[in-house]
């Protein structure tokens, strides 16, 4: 599976939790979002673990099979169709997130992420 994750696998992920580790491993291709390396630094700054994070966050990167998401112009397509549909039906998510799910349709990747929120997007692939 290719997968893109969201901030709160990846601290599933620094935690330990079997299942989280698990699906990291098997993931054919695993892609981590700009958005979620600037979510991971602002922890960083604001808790007492957030250094270890980062650590984590650097080896992961590291490892063959994983990469980074960046944005694009096509992101920005996704972007405004899914924050225009999502407006018109009066159920708005983060920002952030809005940016995490154009990026997974962008890249035809599953979002690995416990945000049900991101149900609201119909078009977009999730593993919870």
């Amino acid at each position: 599976m290719r997968l893109l994750i969201d901030s709160n696998r990846f601290i599933d992920f620094c935690s330990g939790e079997t299942s989280v580790v698990d699906t990291f491993e098997q993931a054919a291709l695993l892609m981590v979002p700009f958005i979620v390396l600037a979510e991971i630094r602002v922890g960083a700054q604001s808790m007492k673990r957030g250094d270890a994070q980062v650590r984590v966050l650097s080896e992961l990167l590291q490892q063959p099979g994983v990469r980074v998401a960046h944005s694009s112009d096509t992101t920005a397509h996704h972007y405004a169709a899914i924050y225009a549909r999502l407006k018109k039906a009066g159920t708005p998510i983060p920002t952030n997130d809005i940016w995490i799910a154009a990026l997974a349709i962008e890249h035809s990747l599953v979002l690995y992420s416990r945000d049900a929120h991101f149900d609201r997007i119909p078009s977009l692939p999730r593993l919870a």
